[in-house]
């Protein structure tokens, strides 16, 4: 009777045990929102971070990979206090298409390659030796990683349109088609689950588990596309926030949306869709020259005018996220280089400016009380070489911050840009207000 007494007794303390460390998992080591605030390891998380889509890439070691490159990246991240990076998943579709991401990871609907998906692996560990987190992105409606062009050519709806070949005008018009395809939307749904509920080979934990992960994100930049598209729209983006959910407990969901620009400049659309439970928090993402804020010959003169149109454009979401009490992240931002220039040489006068004056928002109480969480700047070129050679991405190039329908160098951060110790220095005011 002894026997089973002390038996019982230390059986019922290794479940307590047990039970404690999976609360002390959840409640402590992933980020989880609290009265309108990103929270890590009990305290209010604000961070300067950045776009560092290929890391999965980077960390396989297939075709593309190159793990010393990614110790050094991560490293040098850490050295700058930036400890969280938003990373592509994995682009969709077959290779030697212009403009995409390669390698690919997945090829065909279900079926993955394998080395990416180790490179994603890898790259979580490693972050996770960092303390850093991830966010993931699934989907996207750009033609550089496949997104929703391929999933509509695999659902049947002809080879899908790249603008660098076929024009602007015919993209919009193919990929409007998406969120109206049930048979492509099942497609993307079943690669969520696959990813979502994956486990890591070199951590064994599963996905749904790790704490280096903040949130899933349903896809960059998403969009209708059409005025027509808009319900269809806010209802898909909530069955995908919905089918994350389900899966996945202990993780924050979010968009990856532009913001009202991403909704056919309906504010209320927006407004609709971060409203939903099952989203956590908001995203928004700014660009001064692509907006026509800032012109390429004349970017230090327009600068006032970014910086106004700026402060405006996060001060309309942020009216929203303050009425729902969820945090906003501006997750993509990006300026040229002085002279609108490719070269790692050229000078960064604008840039640095204009980041200087975002970062200095971060954390600002007195704009809706700290509801901007954090930013990560597009995009993170690191120790990268681009070619002299040509100005576009080719098969065998490094990767920089900007995917290869871009002109390599024309938003990349690398570390020998000026820029660093605004980074630096804009995350050390950042770690003193945890102080406060």
């Amino acid at each position: 009777m002894f026997k089973q007494t002390t038996l019982f007794i230390v059986l019922l303390a290794l479940l307590s045990a047990c039970q404690s460390k999976h609360k002390s998992l959840n409640d402590d080591s992933f980020v989880r929102v609290e009265n309108g605030k990103l929270i890590k390891d009990g305290a209010p998380y604000h961070y300067i971070g950045t776009n560092f889509w290929y890391g999965a890439i980077l960390g396989s070691e297939g075709e593309g990979g190159n793990r010393h490159r990614l110790h050094k990246e991560l490293d040098f991240l850490k050295s700058i206090g930036v400890d969280n990076l938003r990373v592509l998943v994995g682009s969709d579709g077959s290779r030697g298409i212009t403009a995409k991401v390669e390698p690919t990871l997945q090829t065909f609907p279900g079926v993955y390659n394998d080395t990416i998906l180790a490179g994603l692996d890898y790259l979580l560990m490693e972050m996770g030796k960092r303390d850093m987190k991830a966010v993931l992105y699934l989907n996207n409606s750009w033609e550089w990683s496949g997104g929703y062009g391929q999933y509509l050519e695999w659902a049947g709806y002809g080879k899908a349109v790249v603008p660098a070949v076929d024009g602007w005008p015919a993209y919009m018009d193919y990929v409007k088609q998406f969120v109206q395809s049930d048979s492509a939307k099942a497609l993307f749904a079943n690669y969520v689950t696959d990813m979502v509920t994956r486990t890591n080979r070199y951590t064994s934990l599963k996905y749904t588990d790790d704490p280096v992960i903040m949130s899933w994100q349903i896809g960059n930049e998403p969009r209708a596309f059409s005025d027509d598209n808009k319900k269809a729209f806010a209802k898909w983006m909530s069955s995908v926030a919905a089918q994350i959910k389900s899966l996945d407990k202990n993780h924050l969901v979010s968009t990856g949306s532009e913001g009202k620009h991403g909704c056919e400049q309906d504010i209320e659309l927006f407004e609709a869709i971060h409203a939903d439970p099952n989203i956590d928090y908001m995203n928004i993402h700014i660009w001064p020259y692509n907006w026509g804020w800032a012109d390429k010959d004349s970017l230090l003169y327009h600068l006032p005018r970014a910086k106004e149109n700026t402060k405006k454009y996060m001060e309309e979401h942020l009216a929203i996220a303050d009425k729902y009490e969820k945090p906003i992240v501006l997750e993509e931002f990006g300026f040229p280089r002085d002279g609108f220039a490719f070269s790692k040489s050229a000078s960064t006068q604008a840039r640095d400016e204009y980041y200087s004056f975002v970062f200095n928002q971060i954390g600002n109480v007195e704009l809706y009380n700290g509801l901007l969480a954090g930013c990560n700047f597009w995009a993170w070129g690191g120790y990268a070489e681009p070619s002299d050679s040509h100005i576009y991405w080719m098969n065998g190039d490094d990767y920089t911050g900007d995917p290869a329908q871009e002109e390599q160098g024309l938003n990349s951060i690398f570390v020998s840009d000026s820029t660093i110790p605004i980074i630096k220095a804009a995350n050390e005011r950042l770690e003193g207000l945890k102080q406060l």
